[in-house]
């Protein structure tokens, strides 16, 4: 069946429920109340809502236009009296009158008559090639992808946190309610017929789609633009969200939010929000995976005779280590399950690195102590296996 053919089998006026003699006043009136009442912004995920948007563009689309709707006009009179109707019937080949489809829409009658020269495809081509025949889409489209940023604290970005952010996006315009007409009554776009699409050739029998630039991809022209958005039917808007940021985030790390973006546009889906994460530096500890690392100092006393040592934890208690005899400076000491949150909810370890203090002055008792101490190990030589290496290289 042909596109024409499926245009002049609806009933356009009963779509808008208007008389057949409306005017053109009552016409727009009638399409503003149901386009306001149907449109997609306004009933999210209804899809009979949706598809009664769509008719509703497609009959507001032909008879809103005179030209257009005085030639629906007499092709649905010449469908009402016989003339569309199906071989073997009274206006079919050889009944009174009649003849096919294929001479009403693609040439002359048979025999070369030629009561319309051309076919009625010729009568009818331009309403049905101008937006608004059938077969027009007017496709939801998603919103678009937002990309923000937020600061968190070094415990935060270890425990998770809660944050605000302030996002501006493009919204549907409040003030012609998303359909970047001043009355609501947005024409079907005639050249991408509703899709927001065009297709091209790429050669090799493939065809390339590119966003229609008539109606930048939305598949609708305002007729009369709003002010706000100049018949785009979005307007910058800004809003404040709550945003969970995990446990264990890292610095520079780029995290999606599925549909937290910028809201779609005729019952199409959100966009995404896409937040990138910088931590501030901790003055003990430091991150290294899902590890945590401090660095603690230790006497020497504790590095060569070993002991307990309490060490810090981060947002929790000391945990008490045990400091092996003869411990050397920069030895790593493991305090399992005090690190980072995993993904999988349990924790890295923090990794206890040792530094030994050296007083920066010695006095009295504790300077003859190490007197005596230097003279009872005069035979030690820490540096005796520097040396034999350094010959040997």
């Amino acid at each position: 069946m042909s596109l024409s053919r499926d245009l002049l089998e609806k009933d356009l006026y009963k779509t808008l429920g208007v008389p057949k003699d409306a005017t053109e006043a009552e016409i727009k009136k009638a399409y503003r109340k149901l386009a306001r009442e149907f449109h997609p912004d306004a009933n999210k995920g209804d899809a009979k809502a949706e598809e009664r948007f769509k008719e509703i563009s497609e009959a507001n689309d032909v008879l809103s236009d005179a030209k257009r709707r005085k030639e629906y006009d007499e092709g649905r009179a010449l469908f009402g009296n016989g003339g569309f109707r199906g071989p073997g019937g009274p206006g079919g080949p050889g009944g009174p009158g009649g003849f096919d489809f294929g001479d009403l829409f693609g040439g002359t009658q048979p025999g070369g008559g030629g009561g319309f020269g051309g076919g009625l495809g010729d009568v009818f081509g331009g309403l049905f090639n101008r937006g608004g025949g059938a077969g027009t889409r007017v496709q939801p489209r998603r919103g678009q992808d937002i990309e923000s940023e937020v600061t968190l604290s070094f415990t935060e970005a270890v425990d998770g946190a809660t944050v605000p952010l302030r996002m501006s996006s493009q919204a549907p315009c409040k003030a012609c309610s998303g359909t970047g007409d001043k009355n609501g009554t947005p024409r079907v776009c005639p050249t991408c017929v509703g899709t927001g699409q065009v297709s091209r050739g790429g050669g090799g029998g493939f065809s390339l789609t590119d966003p229609c630039v008539d109606c930048k991809g939305r598949g609708l022209i305002a007729q009369d633009p709003c002010d706000i958005c100049k018949g785009s039917g979005r307007a910058r808007s800004s809003r404040t969200m709550q945003v969970r940021i995990p446990a264990g985030v890292t610095d520079s790390q780029r995290i999606r939010l599925r549909g937290k973006g910028a809201p779609g546009e005729r019952g199409g889906p959100n966009g995404d929000l896409y937040v990138v994460v910088h931590v501030d530096a901790h003055p003990v500890f430091g991150r290294k995976g899902d590890n945590l690392t401090v660095s603690v100092p230790v006497s020497y006393p504790e590095a060569a005779l070993g002991g307990d040592i309490k060490v810090p934890t981060l947002g929790g208690p000391p945990v008490t280590l045990k400091l092996p005899p003869g411990t050397p400076n920069g030895r790593t000491l493991r305090a399992r399950g005090k690190g980072a949150v995993r993904k999988d909810g349990s924790r890295g370890d923090l990794l206890v690195t040792i530094e030994v203090a050296v007083p920066a002055n010695i006095e009295g008792k504790a300077l003859d102590a190490l007197e005596a101490y230097r003279e009872a190990t005069a035979d030690f030589d820490p540096r005796a296996e520097l040396f034999k290496a350094a010959k040997g290289a």
